[in-house]
């Protein structure tokens, strides 16, 4: 028995979310194999060899598959699929965009937004805004699942020495073509692999006051910025800084919620921090039952002085 794992990637590197998702594979399959399907990927593919536990990388390689258009990389992994008994994808974007698309075209259900594996045909995955887990149990004989990064272990990136197989590119499907990309770029840490986060809510009151209070201690820390949907909604920060269930979801060391009140829509995106400080003005915020650390105070006073308390 064994498992696919799709890779998430840039033609270069290979996505942190990957990792987790081979932890994922390495629970529920003996064998676990990873397809880059790409364009000139061969260092991706060469990234997947070395991930601890691989034992075999498939590499499609064609210039259809460059910037991993949703139809073309699903018709390539439903192309490869029947010589496994589960395929797993990461729950990212780009997974979510995928995963469906290749259930739909093997016929079978998928299994979405896994926590853990019970057994190779049994699954655990937040429902409720993660109020409730459920164990879902899969009859299909092909499985196909999406893994929530943040419920695994990220796999070692190096240490293994898979063998990398070329594989027929499947042929361009013509239901879609790249455009372009526009690419924030931060000196920060990615949002969803930082080690540590400081998000801001309504309570800060415009996007000036967001940039104001909160970079400054991000800046000491080190740390990605992050938004409740009210922030965002509100205009203060782009939607890539939001974090909850229609946002990204994230367990970082340490998570600082400022001016964030804590709707279970966010809590369900960050409540697997290691340790979670929360700074609010209003006692009863429901931000304060999950948070190791809970400060009650005006944050435009508070933060300013913990920025200066870091030195």
């Amino acid at each position: 028995m064994a498992a696919l794992v799709l890779a998430e990637h840039d033609n270069t590197a290979i996505k942190a979310a990957t990792l987790a998702t081979v932890t994922a594979a390495m629970a529920a399959a003996g064998d676990v194999h990873v397809l880059v399907a790409g364009f000139n990927a061969q260092p991706a593919a060469a990234a997947a060899a070395a991930i601890a536990g691989v034992t075999k990388v498939l590499l499609a390689d064609a210039a259809h598959l460059a910037d991993g258009l949703a139809e073309n990389v699903a018709a390539q992994l439903v192309e490869v699929a029947k010589s496994y008994s589960h395929i797993f994808v990461p729950a990212t974007a780009f997974g979510r965009n995928v995963a469906p698309r290749a259930a739909a075209l093997l016929d079978v259900a998928q299994v979405s937004d896994i926590i853990s594996v019970v057994s190779p045909d049994t699954f655990t995955r937040p429902i409720y805004a993660g109020n409730a887990i459920a164990t879902v149990q899969s009859t299909d004989a092909i499985k196909v699942v999406t893994v929530r990064a943040t419920g695994f272990d990220a796999a070692a990136a190096t240490g293994g020495s898979a063998a990398i197989e070329s594989v027929a590119a499947h042929a361009d499907s013509g239901k879609s073509s790249f455009v372009g990309r526009e690419i924030a770029k931060s000196d920060r840490p990615e949002l969803t692999a930082a080690k540590i986060i400081v998000s801001g809510g309504r309570g800060v009151g415009s996007g000036e006051n967001y940039h104001k209070v909160l970079e400054p201690l991000a800046d000491k820390l080190g740390a990605a910025m992050g938004a409740s949907r009210a922030a965002v909604d509100a205009g203060f920060v782009p939607n890539d800084y939001q974090v909850g269930q229609t946002g990204k979801i994230v367990a970082p060391e340490l998570y600082i919620a400022v001016g964030i009140s804590g709707a279970i829509q966010h809590l369900a995106g960050m409540k697997d921090s290691k340790v979670i400080v929360a700074i609010n003005k209003d006692p009863e915020a429901p931000i304060f039952g999950v948070a190791d650390y809970g400060l009650v105070g005006d944050l435009f006073t508070v933060v300013p002085e913990l920025v200066k308390e870091l030195g």
